[in-house]
């Protein structure tokens, strides 16, 4: 089985979902991990409902940190602000669907923070690394 995550993995870093820049975003962040110099920058659109209707990412960075970002933004769409900025760190791991090792673990929760951070309007914390 976790070789088809990883298989699953290394498609949304060669192929990453969402990827590039929205004409005129509601929200966007960015940020990097300086750890590793791992670097995710997100814009929503939120529409008149008050949900996502668009988000892209760009960045750079190791195959986990952009292959988490894309699934998260496949996660995202149809979520309200507030929705997104509760987000655990759960719905990354199980994105992933494999064991990530603590030292990799903010490479993985780059993408939930920056998209928080969009959310919140200001740097989000980093997510919960206690679960692992």
């Amino acid at each position: 089985m976790d070789d088809f995550y990883k298989e699953y993995i290394l498609d949304h870093y060669r192929n990453p979902r969402n990827f590039g820049h929205l004409e005129h975003p509601t929200a966007k962040a960015e940020d990097l991990n300086p750890l590793c110099g791992d670097k995710i920058s997100m814009e929503l659109s939120v529409g008149p409902d008050g949900k996502v209707d668009d988000v892209r990412f760009s960045g750079k960075g190791c195959a986990i940190s952009q292959a988490s970002a894309s699934m998260l933004t496949e996660s995202l769409k149809g979520k309200t602000l507030e929705e997104v900025a509760k987000l655990s760190q759960d719905v990354v791991l199980e994105n992933v669907g494999i064991g990530i090792s603590p030292t990799r673990m903010k490479c993985a929760m780059l993408g939930l923070k920056v998209a928080k951070s969009a959310a919140l309007g200001e740097i989000a914390t980093w997510p919960d690394e206690a679960a692992t």
